[in-house]
């Protein structure tokens, strides 16, 4: 089988792609035939050795994956050889064949694509669990999203319109149309003070920040919340530059990271949270599949919509990578097996 290997932290240039032995079940695992797994900017992180708790090389990155059951390990009762999965891995999930822990696999109707189902298990989830789990959003409040083109940010976007929240998105000026034609109010963060044109807008501010950048970023959307107000911390895409760790812009993040924190446990009527999707799934992995069944459901009743970029086999791994930073605005990059 294909297997996708990062063997050195970097670019691009340092995924590979090899030929390998299908893996055995060990306990409590089933061994999953891929049909398609995303490729994500976190993939980028974990490659660029940014991401926390991630892997040291050789790995196999990785986010996500769709696939069926055809083996099973010792100890698994509750799935059967032939069932449709998904799961959220971390990493690991870039390969035809893979090995995941049978509690973490979610049911997936058979007559979904898989491709877009794909995008369910980590950018919507991410998004639903975000707005719902995170900041428990309620009907009538405003939300300011960064990085609102991303995968994440749009599926944001959408599902805060669905939960009629008021949606404010910062993004680029080529992605301004992206933000409007999902319902919220584009941001121009190159040419626009986001903080100044929020308070223009809203007049005392937003209920809810969600910010996938953190950093300084983050000590200013805390200045962006009326009263009542709370900044979840997601993300650290700043992280990056030019597809490698940036390590001036790390240390900026855990410094403005840690003092918006702080200025959140001193604020009596402001609330700052982090939120990483693989932590809250450990801990509420009943949360998890409550909420995919959810997505799942919105999807079939088209409310939602995942955009699928490209379909491409696993031997283009590295042009997937390659491609990471031009199509976040145009949908999901999904590795496929060959035809």
């Amino acid at each position: 089988m294909k297997r996708v290997i990062v063997d050195r932290f970097g670019g691009p240039d340092v995924v590979k792609v090899v030929d390998a032995d299908a893996p055995t079940p060990g306990p409590g695992e089933v061994r999953v035939k891929v049909l398609a797994a995303g490729v994500s900017f976190t993939d980028s992180q974990l490659r660029a050795g940014t991401y926390l708790g991630g892997p040291k090389p050789p790995f196999t990155p990785g986010y996500e994956l769709v696939g069926i059951v055809e083996a099973l390990g010792p100890g698994c009762r509750r799935l059967r050889e032939g069932d449709r999965v998904g799961a959220l891995t971390v990493w690991g999930a870039d390969a035809e064949r893979v090995c995941v822990p049978e509690k973490y696999a979610v049911e997936v109707p058979a007559d979904l694509d898989a491709a877009e189902v794909v995008s369910l298990v980590f950018p919507y989830m991410t998004a639903y669990q975000l707005l719902h789990r995170a900041a428990k959003a309620k009907r009538g409040e405003a939300v300011l999203v960064h990085g609102a083109a991303g995968r994440v940010g749009t599926a944001l976007l959408e599902l805060g319109a669905l939960a009629g929240l008021r949606t404010y998105g910062t993004a680029s000026a080529r992605d301004r149309a992206t933000v409007e034609r999902l319902g919220a109010v584009a941001i121009d963060y190159r040419n626009e003070d986001f903080l100044e044109h929020v308070r223009e807008l809203t007049g005392d501010g937003v209920d809810i920040v969600l910010d996938a950048i953190g950093g300084a970023v983050s000590l200013r959307s805390f200045r962006a919340l009326r009263s009542g107000g709370r900044l979840v911390v997601y993300g650290r895409h700043a992280t990056i530059a030019h597809g490698t760790k940036n390590w001036p812009a790390v240390f900026e993040w855990y410094a403005g990271t840690a003092a918006v924190a702080v200025w959140g446990l001193l604020s009596p009527d402001r609330h700052v949270m982090s939120y990483r999707i693989q932590k809250l799934r450990v801990h509420h992995q009943d949360w998890f599949g409550e909420d995919f069944r959810a997505l799942l459901a919105l999807l079939r009743d088209k409310k939602i919509h995942p955009v699928v970029a490209e379909r491409m086999p696993f031997s283009e791994a590295r042009r997937a990578h390659e491609m990471l930073e031009s199509t976040a605005a145009t949908g999901k990059l999904v590795l496929v097996p060959a035809t």
